[in-house]
């Protein structure tokens, strides 16, 4: 089987390789293809971004596709900056830009009530009828600073309580046993086991 990986962003390419790159798949990224289709995330849930992004690059590729939506939700924020995590700070800002804005927008706010979770909704494309969606959580809370090396996105303002670290300071393997996209892929693979099973039957 062929699995095309439906983004531009080599972090989630490192993250998803990593967990799915001892199965019997070859992945496929946008650096195999002299054009890709640029997605607009134009749904108002991830649900509907990560379906519209696996169904659009299925359909263009004309292989099995992958695609992820995940979002940050803090609860004294109302639950933002939600499906517009990615451009919290605007189009074009950087992930510094979007932690420093968290930031700003929780001046004040006591630890207790900087609760927060990543989600993240994966589906996949087995072409372009067919798709099935898998979804995954982490509970945590927002730091008051940015901090540590690893990781991306909000990592380094996310703090994981089970582990006592954020995510920037947990290794990529450390990370993804716990994650949000860790635990989506998890239930993924199993989805793409039993498709290779049903096509050896």
């Amino acid at each position: 089987m062929q699995l095309v990986l439906a983004t531009n962003n080599p972090d989630k390419v490192r993250e998803i390789t990593q967990l799915l790159g001892d199965l019997p798949v070859t992945i496929l990224t946008a650096d195999d293809y002299l054009e890709f289709p640029e997605v607009a995330e134009t749904g108002t849930t991830l649900e509907e971004n990560a379906v519209l992004k696996a169904r659009t690059v299925a359909e263009f590729c004309e292989h099995p596709t992958l695609a992820d939506d995940s979002g940050l939700q803090v609860d004294a924020l109302g639950g933002a900056p939600g499906v517009l995590s990615s451009r919290f700070a605007g189009e074009g800002c950087t992930y510094r830009d979007n932690n420093e804005k968290l930031l700003r927008e929780l001046e004040g706010v006591p630890a207790e009530r900087r609760t927060a979770r990543f989600r993240c909704v994966i589906a996949i494309a087995w072409d372009s009828e067919e798709v099935q969606t898998v979804e995954g959580t982490a509970e945590g809370r927002i730091t008051e600073d940015i901090a540590g090396a690893e990781g991306f996105g909000y990592d380094p303002v996310f703090y994981y309580p089970p582990k006592q670290k954020r995510f920037s300071d947990m290794t990529l393997e450390e990370k993804n046993l716990v994650s949000h996209r860790g635990k989506a892929l998890q239930e993924a693979r199993s989805l793409i086991i039993e498709r290779l099973n049903a096509m050896r039957a």
